[in-house]
Formats: C-alpha cells, sequence, structure tokens
C-alpha cells in the first residue's frame, strides 16, 4: 500500500536502450495516485545503506533502523491509465564504491519490487525563448529527451549531449529545428568535451534559454562560460549537476548546497 508520497512498484520490462542506457518499466497498483505532469521531474529510489534494494515487507524496520538511503531519477515518462512509470538508466560502476540503483538496474527482472519516492518536479524549459540550448550527459538524457519532446514543432536550437560510447547515441524526437550534437567521452566525470562543444556553436539572435545538467565540475565550469563570456541572467538559464565524481549522492547533495550558498 502507497504510504504518503512512497509506493511500491514491480518491474514491468527491462531492456538495454544502449550499450550504457537501460529502460525499466514500473507497474503496480500503488501508482494509481501518482500524479501525472511530472515527465523530466525526479523520483526517489529506495535502498538501504548496504546497497540492497528496499522491499515493502521490511521497510519500517530499516526506517527504525536508519538503513535507508535514496538515488534520484529522472521520470521519463508515466502513463496514468495503464499504471507505468518509466525510468532510463544511466548506468555506471564506482571502483570500490557502491552504485546500488545501477546496480539494480542492471540485473532488473520481471516481478522484482522496488520503493519509489515523489514525484518532484525541476526546473522546465522556457517556451518563449527565442532559441534553446540544452547541454548534458548521460545522466540528464532523459531530461532532455523530455524537453525535446515538449518543445514546440517550431523550436530552434543545439542540443550538445556527452555520451559513453558511440553505441549509446539514441534517435531522440524532436522539432526538425533542434539539431543535436554528440560528443563521446568514454571517462564520463573526466576530459569532459561539452564545453568545446557548446564553444563551437554559432550564438543565435534573440533571447535563448539554457538548460544544462551533467556532472558538478564540468557544471561549475559550464554555469560560469554561460555567465561570464556570455552574459546569461538567472532568468535565462537552468544549470544544475545530476552527480559528482567520486562522490555519493549525499555527498554531492552537501556540495551543491555549499555550492548554492556561495556569491555569484
Amino acid at each position: 500500500m502507497a504510504v504518503g508520497n512512497y509506493r511500491k512498484a514491480q518491474v514491468l520490462k527491462s531492456e538495454f536502450l544502449t550499450p550504457n542506457m537501460k529502460r525499466i518499466v514500473l507497474t503496480g497498483k500503488d501508482l494509481a495516485s501518482f500524479p501525472e505532469g511530472f515527465e523530466a521531474g525526479y523520483v526517489k529510489l529506495l535502498f538501504t545503506k548496504q546497497g540492497r534494494v528496499l522491499r515493502e515487507d521490511d521497510a519500517f524496520a530499516q526506517l527504525a533502523n536508519n538503513n535507508i538511503m535514496m538515488r534520484t531519477y529522472t521520470v521519463r515518462a508515466f502513463d496514468k491509465q495503464a499504471q507505468q512509470l518509466t525510468i532510463d538508466f544511466a548506468l555506471h560502476e564506482k571502483e570500490g564504491a557502491m552504485a546500488p540503483a545501477s546496480d539494480w538496474a542492471k540485473t532488473a527482472q520481471l516481478g522484482d519490487e522496488i520503493i519509489v519516492g515523489g514525484p518532484g518536479k525541476t526546473i522546465g524549459v522556457d517556451h518563449r525563448a527565442d532559441w534553446f540550448l540544452l547541454v548534458g550527459d548521460m545522466t540528464a538524457l532523459p531530461a532532455i529527451s523530455c524537453y525535446l519532446e515538449s518543445l514546440p514543432t517550431c523550436a530552434h536550437g543545439r542540443a550538445v549531449i556527452e555520451v559513453t560510447s558511440p553505441e549509446d547515441i539514441q534517435d531522440l524526437n524532436k522539432p526538425s529545428g533542434i539539431e543535436v550534437i554528440w560528443r563521446v567521452n568514454s571517462t564520463p566525470g573526466k576530459n569532459s568535451p561539452l564545453l568545446d562543444a557548446v564553444k563551437e556553436i554559432d550564438w543565435q539572435q534573440g533571447d535563448v534559454f539554457v538548460w544544462c545538467a551533467c556532472e558538478f565540475d564540468t557544471m561549475k565550469v559550464l554555469r560560469r562560460w554561460f555567465k561570464k563570456e556570455k552574459g546569461l541572467e538567472k532568468e535565462r538559464m537552468y544549470v544544475s549537476s545530476y552527480w559528482k565524481l567520486d562522490c555519493t549522492e549525499e555527498e554531492h547533495k552537501a556540495e551543491k548546497l555549499a555550492d548554492s550558498n556561495l556569491p555569484n
């Protein structure tokens, strides 16, 4: 049974979209109360601190022992009538550390149970802009895909996306006026090609809206460039980090909070 914003779900479908991106479709009666309109927003997936997926039958015991951790993922799609929630996982490994959500997704099978918290919204794309620039690595690809699908058919601009291998390049549903620029980086979190790719873009006339999400240090470099070199104000961009190299989600969250308290 759903408790607050936490719902039990089961795996309905598990498939590789590319070598490093896996799509999990969840279903279950608890999703009947999951709200619509949160595509590109986020959900929290619940695990024990030992990295085991949290199950309904021991959730309260684990909560009482403060033995729960969460991992944040994008809502790729939600079909309320079918009670199906789609999440695309950018797969990764952490040498000598846990990657609970990625590890779970790699082996997820029909009927596997997981508890989902949320959803929560993220700042979307301002459709009033004259043109659009969307930038991100594979962790942001699900959100970028959602935003491309939501743009007006007459929209134009660029999407710059970093993937781990050439085989991770996907066909995206987008307006014909949006050019997708792919860059390959086999060492995510290091030597990101995103800034150089953005610098190569011909800046168009009119008001731009920039949406950007990627690794923390890469994000800071891009944010500085948008502010200093292009003079963009806060209202014209959303720039955030989805992860930080060699950090847990909890450590990354602390870094983001500290960064947000620094003077602009």
